[in-house]
């Protein structure tokens, strides 16, 4: 019986279409995770398990991200995000002028980065991300879950019909 192999090449086009689909929407920015899905098929005598798993802040990219506590590097998640989404900030120059006795730490550019940043990651952890915000989407995963199980369903059918015929 070749489940595992129907299950493997199924879960492999269900990966792609998800991929395919970070990417055609602009949600992908850095790939992380596209390249966190990953295809998981373990089997025994009795029973194969067959997952499709992806980083652990994968359901976001459908749903958002409520409201609450956030890891204590978010800022710096977020200036990351910001400087890969290629995202102008808004330059806020120092009032106060450099002298002897005080030179900033950071340029006008880290600076407004900092605190872009900063702003983005306060407002992601009091009201969850836009996306949240907006309800979330249905267009990355949800398209592809129903065809993937109409997909396995015909595939495991029809190997059962042909293993029955033969043994007639």
């Amino acid at each position: 019986m070749r489940i595992r192999e129907i299950l493997q090449e199924e879960l492999e086009w269900l990966k792609g279409k998800i991929v395919e689909q970070l990417r055609a929407t602009g949600t992908t920015v850095t790939g992380q995770t596209a390249d966190s899905i990953e295809v998981y098929i373990e089997d025994n005598e009795k029973e194969i398990e067959a997952y499709l798993l992806g980083r652990s802040a994968f359901s976001t990219v459908e749903k958002g991200r409520a409201a609450g506590g956030v890891p204590s590097n978010m800022v710096d998640i977020i200036r990351q995000w910001i400087i890969d989404k290629g995202i102008s900030v808004r330059q806020v120059p120092y009032i106060r002028q450099p002298s002897e006795n005080w030179q900033p730490k950071y340029t006008v550019e880290e600076r407004s980065l900092n605190m872009a940043a900063g702003a983005i990651s306060h407002t992601i952890a009091t009201k969850g991300t836009k996306l949240y915000r907006e309800g979330g989407r249905a267009d990355i995963y949800t398209p592809f879950i129903d065809e993937f199980l109409k997909r396995v369903e015909d595939k495991i059918y029809l190997e059962y019909k042909l293993e029955i015929l033969e043994r007639l």
